[in-house]
């Protein structure tokens, strides 16, 4: 199952096509994406036995994030071992956790502004919670998500690692449309493994990261075991799970994003695009 959330109301997609779930569920889910992910398991049960046909075509630049408004975000740090093995650091022994705001999110399609001159990238496979979750076990973890999407998360490096010597990563991550996700949701039984899921990102046309999720050092059942046991994680939570090697920041010399730049995010089947404009343009 996809889901899409456009003009503010919760959409099914079925061949590239829109369903508005309010409509066709008599009122019963919807028809905001809060409403249905307070009632996801009977919302994906009901929508596993629905037939309708969609009218009208999906247009991926206008879709919203998939997810209900301001959900509490997780990061993870050095989680794919090609990326931790470029940082030069060692392997963390415990998922490496920060948070980014939720008003920083935005859709998959979109102008970001550049706040300072060293804004850099990270294509990231997004998990969105789909049920409460406290003191979950890794087996059971996948039966907690509503869903993937594709991520970014854009990081202002020179804001993310200050104080020197004692960096603070959240606000360096949370600038308007640091967070963007979509274009879809995508339910996990549409992947032939979730936990092989491809990602890449794009840099004007040249590919700068490529992985899949099978390189995690701490795979989603594990992150899910380890952040429900100290949180509580709710409906429409993100965890955004680790990016690959290729930042910006590996580079030689740094290659951070400049005004006119592109960059393209792809996790599984999924599109994003995004350009960039120097603050106050």
């Amino acid at each position: 199952m996809r889901i899409a959330s456009v003009g503010g109301r919760i959409k099914l997609v079925r061949e590239s096509k829109l369903i508005d779930v309010h409509k066709v569920s008599d009122g019963r889910f919807g028809p905001t994406a809060a409403d249905v992910f307070e009632q996801w398991t009977q919302f994906r049960d009901w929508a596993a036995h629905d037939t309708t046909e969609g009218d009208t075509p999906l247009n991926e630049s206008e879709a919203d994030a998939p997810v209900p408004p301001s959900p509490q975000v997780f990061g993870i740090g050095l989680n794919y071992r090609e990326h931790q093995i470029e940082s030069g650091l060692p392997a963390p022994e415990v998922p490496l956790v920060f948070t980014k705001f939720p008003t920083s999110i935005t859709n998959a399609f979109t102008q970001v502004a550049l706040p300072t001159d060293q804004v850099d990238w990270e294509v990231e496979v997004a998990i969105v919670m789909g049920a409460r979750a406290h003191q979950v076990s890794r087996s059971d973890a996948w039966s907690y998500v509503a869903g993937v999407t594709a991520a970014q998360d854009f990081s202002a490096r020179d804001v993310q690692m200050r104080p020197a010597g004692l960096p603070q990563f959240n606000l360096g991550k949370s600038f308007p449309g640091f967070t963007p996700l979509g274009p879809v949701l995508v339910t996990p039984d549409e992947f032939d493994d979730p936990d092989n899921i491809t990602l890449s990102c794009d840099l004007n046309g040249v590919t700068l990261q490529s992985s899949s999720t099978a390189d995690l050092i701490f795979d989603v059942g594990q992150l899910i075991e380890y952040l429900s046991g100290i949180v509580i994680l709710l409906p429409g939570d993100v965890i955004l799970t680790g990016t690959p090697s290729g930042v910006g920041l590996g580079q030689t010399p740094n290659r951070f994003l400049t005004a006119g730049d592109e960059v393209v995010s792809r996790v599984g089947d999924l599109t994003m695009r995004h350009t960039f404009v120097a603050a106050g343009a």
